[in-house]
């Protein structure tokens, strides 16, 4: 049995429960699990301005932001110096973007923006036009527009009285315009390369059979359990984009899905499974105090004149503050009555998140967490 702690966070915010169902075994297209080596996303970064805060922007103390103002007023010919700016209207942030593969000039992209002040809040904000870099060095994007904040600060004093996620990040969706191509170069020697999204020995030789016979020649060689070689038939010869297309929708067979655990800790959202479960442990978390006992139940069938199992499951809560309160999971319990249990009390969704990631980090979670 092992035992965390946490503390209990104070924010009001909201969640949505997302519940899916797996299958035990399932045929799915080869690109759901793998991708072509050779075209792959870009990470860009940029430096920004965001303008029409309410007062919540960084104060006189950030000097940077304060001579970025000076900076941007001085191209439309107006000379000031940061010692004569006074306003709170503007913080400066760090705006970050993905480049996906094959997208062309003139396509448009989602940006995240977040602040790098002191700014209380982004809300109300619109993003000034902003260069994205990459790692080269190189101006690929450019972004600017109205952001879209997950959150909400009462901002009438020097500190927010009343927060709902984070105010301080934001996102501006289509908010950069793609100015330079990224080439994707994905054929090699006459032959394409297949990456797994999750390397495995025996997926990928599923994967080599599927390919094989799909094609009805020996086409597909495993370099090791995370790629494996496509050689491009010759009827396939002059038309590459359509041989990639058929080799991503090959039938391959693969285990179940793993369940997954998604988070943003940003909006409060999680996204979970039905069936993720959880190993033995118990945790404190707070005053909450939360029991889930499942108990096994054996009964007779007069007509069929055999025994049948009975499961059930009993929740209580308790968060009265008493001290050394657990929560006490047994071994097999799911992330759905732990889920049940906390809303029964009103607690909030950073409660679960804190529990969830002590939990994973124990290993005690039988599901992939992503953070987002």
């Amino acid at each position: 049995m092992r035992i965390i702690f946490g503390k209990k966070y104070v924010y009001l915010t909201l969640m949505f429960f997302l519940i899916v169902s797996s299958s035990m075994a399932v045929q799915v297209r080869l690109k759901t699990i793998a991708k072509v080596k050779g075209v792959r996303e870009n990470q860009l970064i940029g430096y920004g301005l965001v303008v029409g805060l309410q007062r919540t922007g960084d104060t006189q103390r950030v000097v940077s932001t304060l001579q970025s103002i000076t900076n941007m007023l001085s191209q439309f010919g107006i000379a000031i110096s940061p010692s004569q700016i006074r306003t709170q209207n503007v913080a400066a942030v760090m705006v970050t973007a993905q480049l996906p593969a094959l997208l062309k000039s003139g396509d448009k992209i989602d940006v995240t923006v977040s602040s790098i002040g002191d700014a209380r809040s982004l809300q109300g904000g619109t993003l000034l036009m902003t260069p994205l870099q990459g790692p080269d060095g190189q101006v690929y994007a450019v972004a600017q527009g109205p952001l879209a904040v997950g959150g909400f600060s009462d901002n009438t004093g020097e500190f927010p009285l009343i927060q709902v996620s984070h105010t301080t990040a934001g996102r501006v969706p289509n908010g950069a315009l793609v100015e330079r191509e990224v080439p994707s170069t994905f054929v090699d020697n006459d032959s394409i390369s297949i990456l797994l999204d999750k390397p495995d020995f025996g997926q990928a030789s599923m994967a080599v059979q599927a390919l094989n016979q799909q094609f009805g020649e020996p086409v597909a060689r495993a370099v090791d359990g995370g790629q494996i070689d496509v050689k491009i038939p010759h009827n396939y010869q002059d038309n590459v984009v359509e041989f990639v297309a058929a080799v991503e929708d090959t039938a391959v067979g693969t285990d179940a899905p793993s369940n997954r655990v998604v988070v943003n800790e940003r909006t409060g959202t999680v996204v979970l499974g039905q069936d993720v479960r959880i190993d033995g442990v118990a945790i404190a978390h707070g005053n909450l105090r939360l029991v889930i006992k499942k108990t096994t139940q054996v009964s007779h069938d007069a007509v069929f004149g055999h025994d049948e199992l009975t499961h059930s499951t009993t929740v209580s809560v308790d968060d009265s503050g008493k001290k050394g309160n657990l929560v006490v999971l047994p071994e097999g319990a799911t992330l759905m009555d732990v889920v049940e249990a906390i809303n029964a009390v009103g607690a909030t969704p950073r409660d679960l998140i804190s529990i969830l990631q002590a939990i994973k980090e124990e290993g005690a979670l039988h599901a992939e967490l992503d953070i987002i």
